[in-house]
């Protein structure tokens, strides 16, 4: 991967769910798309954050960035991106349907790290 390649996330339908960005070895999402993600409000998907930060789980200044976005008005706006480990930590706080299937993923994917060293993209390797 590069510097700014986009990756598409798929739901199990295989349709695009979110487009994220992949930068310094990790994705970075906005609120916004961990809404979409796990399908919260954005109240909900704040609460978790502040709290990831308020319990010291994360250090904000290490897994928040802020970047100068154009809207589709052709507005710029300031916008905080999240890295992995925000999503990682919000994805086993909330609870919906889409939380628990990132959990599973998120476990399969651990798991084989720790058992094989690696974990493999069985479509791809198709």
């Amino acid at each position: 991967m590069t510097k700014d390649e986009i990756i598409i996330y798929k739901n199990e339908a295989g349709l695009p769910a979110i487009e994220v960005v992949f930068d310094n070895d990790t994705v970075w999402l906005t609120q916004q798309q961990m809404q979409q993600l796990f399908n919260k409000t954005k109240q909900n998907i704040s609460l978790h954050i502040k709290n990831i930060f308020s319990e010291n789980e994360l250090v904000k200044d290490s897994v928040v960035k802020e970047s100068l976005t154009t809207a589709l008005d052709g507005k710029r706006y300031n916008t905080f991106y999240y890295s992995l480990d925000v999503v990682i930590s919000v994805g086993y706080r909330v609870k919906s349907v889409e939380g628990t299937k990132f959990r599973i993923w998120a476990n399969q994917i651990l798991k084989d790290y720790l058992i094989n060293g690696y974990a493999l993209n069985y479509k791809k390797l198709q």
